[in-house]
């Protein structure tokens, strides 16, 4: 059975809610799912005053368990169009990885949530694939077979390159059914393409 980790930074929830739904769509392909999150960097007392989620029921992640993984999935909010730098610090601290090629040939794909409609989300998205490229994994994106990107019936997520979701700017919007539809679907379709590279 492939194993898939979900990794994920959320600041107030938005990207963990959309890290379920990835692995629930990897867990419908047979997949052995782990969600893990990596390192809050704002001090506590920081991120207690500014509504930080800082409660959240996963364990923190270590660079050490990436290679037992089959596929590893990234999801982290945009801040200025980029990854947040909380993922970024943990991916940062691959480099052993890399020089060894230990993740080399592993499904990788990323998803992402972000204020506006036009925030970023596909370049937060590109630019965490750019670094899941050289440390050597096999990019997954969300194909148009998920018919849920093309709607012009309501503000929504998703664009080939992965799922994603519009908090708002003030972090109320809460991510629809159809971008979690896109992010089942996501973790279903990377999913099933490591069990093929695995097999």
């Amino acid at each position: 059975m492939p194993k898939t980790l979900v990794l994920y930074y959320s600041t107030y929830g938005h990207t963990m809610k959309l890290a379920r739904a990835v692995a629930d769509g990897a867990k419908s392909a047979g997949s052995d799912v782990t969600i893990r999150r990596v390192e809050e960097l704002v001090p506590d007392d920081v991120a207690k005053e500014r509504g930080f989620m800082t409660d959240q029921p996963y364990e923190v992640a270590t660079v050490d368990e990436l290679p037992d993984y089959d596929a590893i999935l990234v999801g982290t909010p945009t801040r200025y169009g980029n990854m947040a730098s909380q993922m970024k610090s943990f991916l940062d601290q691959t480099g052993a990885l890399w020089q060894s090629g230990a993740l080399v040939g592993k499904v990788g794909g990323a998803f992402t949530s972000t204020a506006t409609q036009h925030g970023g989300q596909e370049s937060t998205i590109l630019t965490t694939h750019t670094v899941l490229l050289h440390l050597g994994l096999v990019i997954v994106g969300l194909p148009y077979s998920f018919q849920g990107q093309m709607t012009l019936d309501a503000i929504s997520g998703c664009s080939p390159y992965g799922p994603s979701t519009i908090a708002g700017g003030d972090g109320s919007r809460q991510p629809s059914e159809n971008e979690l539809a896109g992010a089942r679907f996501f973790g279903d379709h990377a999913a099933k393409i490591a069990a093929k590279l695995a097999a």
